[in-house]
């Protein structure tokens, strides 16, 4: 879910960038960290201003959708785009916008065959772009959950073909399975923040996780078989209370977010970090044996958040990025063969966030 600008955002306003920790090198030339990014290679940025991120490949691997916001250019609320990554120059050809321009929307995602893509979208509860939540007394960031998102299927046109989900609450952050037969996605229905699994026509629908707390952002294995996702499970009673008290008002507080695994039906549940802070928008390796995500475990204040691979086994951790403020939300091509991410990085010292695609050396 793409709240992590307002999250970035709120960390530089704060000052609370780890002053501690030593700063390497970017070279521009190469929008790679010097002697430190070694899984990476011909990095080309894709996007060049605003806040462009959660970019997904089509299952050919040729295209990518992503969703955007630039205030400074009247794009006031996250709208979805997609564009052919043949585009090589996307400053003088834009990409075009596949939503609606209305309410808010967020979580795209290719459908089989790569002509349709599923999203969520609030326009139908209200064409206007829903706020951002005040900034709270007690001084904790928090991230709104909008009622009004549901999830729909367009064209690359950007007509609406279908509506997936109608149900009171939230639906969102939906992903589709490689094997092209299943969708995971987040809903309140029950009440908490679940996952749930659908038919890809909707069908079907059926609750994965039952413990109390905001589990999102999953994606499925290789094979289709089993799910990543991040959660943000209180324990607690302290925890339990605030948990509840913000969900009544719409809202979590992702500042604590591990990984977790399960099979697709929600059995062979393992949580497979349990690091400091947050880490989330994690994603399979194409081996299907360790996960990329992204994390701030290493920060004493917030920032910088940063790639890291480890295996499902939840051992041997290894750091992919060297970014002194925020890399995240990566995805692997589906040869393996290229990562897409996004990135303050090249950013001329502003708040952008931009896509960035690399080839990937194991």
């Amino acid at each position: 879910m793409k709240k992590y600008q307002l999250f970035v955002l709120a960390l530089l306003a704060a000052g609370t960038m780890n002053a501690q920790e030593s700063k390497p090198v970017f070279d521009a030339k190469t929008l790679l960290y010097k002697g430190e990014e070694t899984h990476l290679s011909n990095v080309r940025q894709l996007t060049f201003g605003g806040d462009n991120a959660e970019a997904y490949f089509s299952f050919n691997g040729k295209m990518i959708t992503y969703q955007m916001r630039d205030k400074a250019n009247g794009k006031e609320c996250d709208q979805i785009f997609s564009f052919d990554l043949s585009n090589k120059d996307t400053k003088s050809n834009p990409p075009q916008p596949i939503s609606t321009g209305m309410g808010r929307t967020t979580c795209s995602y290719f459908m089989p065959g790569d002509s349709l893509i599923l999203y969520a979208s609030t326009h139908l509860g209200n064409k206007e772009c829903p706020s951002d939540p005040p900034k709270r007394a007690d001084g904790k960031y928090v991230w709104a959950i909008y009622s009004d998102f549901d999830i729909f299927i367009a064209d690359l046109k950007g007509n609406i073909k279908k509506q997936l989900t109608n149900t009171t609450g939230y639906d969102a952050e939906a992903t589709v399975s490689p094997d092209g037969k299943k969708i995971v996605f987040t809903s309140l229905r029950s009440g908490d923040l679940e996952l749930y699994t659908m038919n890809i026509d909707g069908s079907n629908v059926k609750q994965v996780t039952h413990q109390l707390g905001y589990d999102g952002g999953a994606f499925f294995s290789p094979d289709s078989k089993r799910l990543i996702f991040r959660s943000s499970r209180p324990k607690t009673a302290e925890e339990i209370q605030e948990y509840k008290s913000l969900l009544k008002e719409g809202l979590v507080m992702p500042t604590s977010m591990s990984l977790y695994t399960c099979n697709v039906d929600g059995s062979g549940l393992t949580k497979i970090t349990d690091l400091a802070n947050a880490s989330w928008a994690p994603f399979f390796h194409p081996s299907g044996t360790k996960v990329i995500f992204a994390s701030n475990f290493a920060a004493t204040h917030g920032l910088p958040f940063n790639l890291y691979m480890i295996g499902i086994d939840g051992k041997n951790m290894e750091r992919i990025t060297f970014d002194t403020m925020f890399d995240a939300f990566p995805m692997f091509s589906p040869d393996g063969k290229h990562l897409i991410f996004s990135s303050n990085r090249n950013n001329n010292g502003t708040h952008d966030t931009n896509l960035f695609i690399a080839d990937w050396k194991n």
